[in-house]
């Protein structure tokens, strides 16, 4: 009787401390999951930035397209580790917008293409860009990491005693295969 108690005491603390074991993963993956968002929010700001001084260095180009792309980027949302996947993508959209313009306002002109500072602004954007990528990928990653531990069993039962959801993941669509260029 008493070995009994004992076996079964072992399998009850035994099972309180896979739980929390189990609990723990998915904390610090959702952890991650979180950070790499904030990652990807950072270097899209740091683009940002980057095309900031790239609309500056256009100014004495082309005043009203300046004008144009400076109530465009007036006006876009900030984004951060809180925002939605879908809003990163839009700011996405709105940056590319902005980019190819600047592009197509330096192929009218020359002088300003030429330009050292345009010229180191835009390799700074290229270089952002890569960041976002790299951060989109180890996002994912995290982010399957996550999803697979939220699917198979017997982690499932602890996912979803304690309301872990699926997270999602960064989809490649046409305008991001290639990377903006002003070449």
């Amino acid at each position: 009787m008493l070995i009994t108690v004992l076996v079964i005491t072992l399998l009850i603390v035994s099972l309180i401390f896979w739980m929390i074991s189990t609990y723990n993963q998915f904390v610090t993956l959702a952890e991650r999951v979180t950070n790499g968002k904030a990652q990807i929010a950072t270097q899209i700001e740091s683009r940002w930035d980057a095309v900031k001084s790239l609309i500056q260095a256009t100014k004495k180009y082309s005043r009203y397209e300046v004008e144009t792309l400076e109530s465009v980027t007036g006006k876009r949302i900030s984004v951060g580790k809180e925002s939605s996947i879908n809003e990163m993508e839009k700011d996405e959209t709105e940056l590319n917008n902005v980019v190819g313009r600047l592009i197509a306002i330096s192929e009218n002109y020359p002088d300003l293409k030429a330009s050292e500072v345009y010229r180191n602004t835009m390799d700074s954007i290229n270089k952002y860009e890569d960041n976002v990528r790299g951060a989109r990928m180890i996002y994912n990653d995290v982010v399957t990491k996550f999803n697979r531990q939220l699917k198979m069993f017997p982690s499932n039962m602890v996912a979803k005693l304690f309301n872990f959801t699926e997270k999602e993941y960064f989809q490649g669509t046409e305008t991001k295969q290639e990377m903006p260029g002003w070449e």
